[in-house]
């Protein structure tokens, strides 16, 4: 099992991948699957914002995962989870 710090700096690279492809992306996407990206990080980052400190890294992760897959189809970097 991976440190807390390692799981969240992974879950950190995810979110800057999905914020630098769709800063710096040419051809848009179809916005029905921007829809899924944009819930999937907003759920995240819900989840993290939870003011009483308690969040689930393995909810977090799986969102971000679905995210970045939306953004760049199966190839996922890393397994986050690991």
């Amino acid at each position: 099992m991976q440190t807390k710090e390692i799981r969240l700096r992974k879950i950190q690279n995810l979110a800057h991948d999905i914020m630098v492809e769709m800063n710096y992306r040419k051809v848009q996407q179809e916005c029905e699957s921007l829809w899924s990206v944009i819930d999937n990080l907003s759920r995240a980052i819900g989840e993290l914002s939870d003011p009483s400190g308690h969040y689930s890294l393995n909810y977090i992760e799986d969102k971000l995962v679905v995210a970045h897959r939306e953004i760049f189809g199966n190839q996922v970097k890393q397994n986050v989870s690991q």
